[in-house]
């Protein structure tokens, strides 16, 4: 077997192969959208996630300091289940700590604490006070948060605006015609600044944190490194 080739419990018949696509994928593993590296069987159309494909029996994590998570290949039981990270419905895929209940994808599981592009940190919280740029709304699933405190986002919602904004890009545009595009979409014009009139350092805090949006885009979606030199190209094209 090569080196960028491995077996696995999921998908037996076939040797899955490394790959990388800046087109996004639907994990046959967690049931979850992908990009990036991954393995994938191009005969059946099979893709996991990184994480998936190299999971860990159990995991544990900061936010729930009392769990013990174990790596399960389906949601337990026969009542639908949801992530405690991200709100959405698990299907696949799934770390489930028994003795608490609680449930996170892989990709959720494992999304960084901090997002740093050189000049920004955002900052992963379990819960914030402040609302989300996207829903308006406090609570709902954890979110990224800038260092002024001022800019909020929820996993959930980086979620749905990628579905939306990929949606669009692939469907919406010509009838009949299929626009292919090979990058992250750009979601900028669905966020809302709250500094749109002040100046100073804490816009230009919100201002970065809106362009490191980019790097909670990767990390939600189960590559948070390997599109790195691609969200610098794209944010430099953009003048």
């Amino acid at each position: 077997m090569k080196y960028n080739e491995i077996s696995h419990f999921s998908h037996p018949q076939h040797i899955l192969n490394f790959e990388y696509t800046e087109v996004p994928f639907k994990c046959d593993g967690c049931k979850e959208v992908g990009i990036g590296s991954h393995y994938r069987c191009s005969f059946c159309d099979f893709d996991l996630h990184m994480h998936c494909t190299v999971r860990s029996l159990s995991i544990s994590h900061p936010f729930y300091t009392k769990c013990s998570f174990q790596f399960l290949s389906r949601p337990p039981g026969d009542t639908p289940r949801y992530c405690n990270a991200c709100e959405k419905d698990v299907t696949g895929f799934v770390y489930h700590c028994k003795s608490c209940g609680f449930d996170l994808h892989p990709c959720c599981a494992k999304l960084p604490m901090v997002l740093d592009d050189g000049e920004v940190k955002l900052h992963l919280y379990r819960k914030v006070s402040a609302p989300c740029h996207r829903c308006g709304r406090k609570g709902r699933s954890w979110s990224y948060r800038s260092a002024c405190k001022k800019y909020n986002l929820h996993v959930a919602c980086v979620r749905e605006m990628l579905v939306e904004s990929w949606h669009e890009l692939y469907f919406g545009r010509g009838k009949g015609t299929r626009k292919l595009e090979t990058r992250i979409p750009n979601l900028k014009n669905n966020l809302q600044t709250p500094h749109k009139r002040s100046k100073g350092k804490v816009k230009k805090c919100c201002e970065m944190a809106g362009l490191a949006l980019q790097f909670v885009i990767s990390a939600v979606l189960g590559d948070p490194t390997t599109l790195i030199a691609g969200v610098i190209g794209a944010l430099m094209s953009r003048g």
